[in-house]
């Protein structure tokens, strides 16, 4: 530099021009996007009161939220034991289910067994955790193992929850009346539920519930081996038919399900709230016996 201000010096140049140089302000670029949120922080903090003004002068920048990412729960957290997480996310049916299906069944004292051992396995199901978590116990059918009528319904109530037995409460009570009048027994009879666990609030049973507890509903059927149904609500109907329609609908017809004849009508505690529809169930029993025979009046 002392060389070159020599040789100006030497061409007459006396003097240089003064030339104001501005002082570097602070470059707000953007930061690195794998550091918006950690370089946005330490730029915040850093700010001194000489550079408040660039700062203030330009957008601010906003760090974007950062949203944690939530650990998978194990099923056992969730569902209690390891067992219950395996039976809730078991895709096949139970061993004894199976087992039940690929039997054949000519005697009473085997349909006793079989029906004891899906009572058992059904006992310890924890595929739907809120059922299970509620449920006093598990209803999972009575009646004869041989019967040649079957009543199918909904799901237990409080008072089924607590006993373990369909078809005890008001409805059943109400139930009873209409199998004395229409000339049967109720020993005669074997009477299960699409559901073997109370909902809360006695809700109609959700499909995936309904779902879960099928293959207990079709193993009593293949066990029992009945030759009618009878099918008491909606609920039971588009069940056990994979039927769409209102019971209402359903009424005054026999449908044919695997060899067996099926009727549908209303269900007693339907009845227990509309008792102007009695008279239908009346006349749905007198349809159901002329075809066993027996004339009603």
């Amino acid at each position: 530099m002392a060389q070159w201000l020599r040789h100006l010096a030497g061409t007459g140049v006396t003097h240089l021009p003064k030339v104001d140089v501005p002082k570097p302000s602070r470059v707000l670029g953007k930061p690195r996007p794998s550091l918006v949120v950690a370089e946005t922080v330490a730029a915040s903090e850093s700010v001194s009161p000489a550079t408040t003004d660039v700062v203030a002068s330009r957008a601010p920048i906003r760090p974007k939220a950062v949203t944690p990412v939530t650990e998978m729960k194990n099923p056992s957290s969730v569902l209690g034991s390891d067992h219950s997480a395996k039976a809730a996310m078991q895709a096949g049916p139970f061993p004894e289910t199976k087992a039940v299906m690929e039997a054949v069944y000519t005697d009473l004292e085997s349909r006793r067994d079989a029906l004891s051992k899906l009572a058992k396995c059904v006992a310890g199901c924890q595929r739907c955790p809120e059922l299970a978590s509620r449920r006093t116990q598990t209803v999972f059918g009575v009646g004869n193992p041989s019967a040649d009528i079957m009543f199918i319904g909904e799901a237990p109530g409080a008072e089924e929850d607590a006993k373990g037995e369909p078809f005890v409460g008001p409805a059943g009570q109400l139930l009873n009346k209409i199998v004395e009048a229409s000339q049967l027994k109720r020993e005669d009879l074997y009477i299960c539920n699409i559901l073997r666990c109370r909902p809360p609030g006695n809700r109609n049973p959700l499909p995936e519930e309904a779902s879960h507890c099928r293959e207990f509903l079709d193993a009593q059927i293949h066990v029992v081996q009945p030759k009618y149904i009878i099918c008491w609500g909606t609920v039971a109907a588009q069940n056990l038919l994979n039927e769409t329609q209102a019971v209402g609908k359903l009424r005054g017809k026999l449908f044919d399900y695997r060899g067996i004849k099926v009727m549908c009508t209303y269900h007693p505690s339907y009845l227990l709230r509309n008792p102007a529809a009695k008279k239908q169930v009346w006349e749905d029993m007198k349809f159901f016996m002329k075809h066993l025979g027996v004339e009603l009046q």
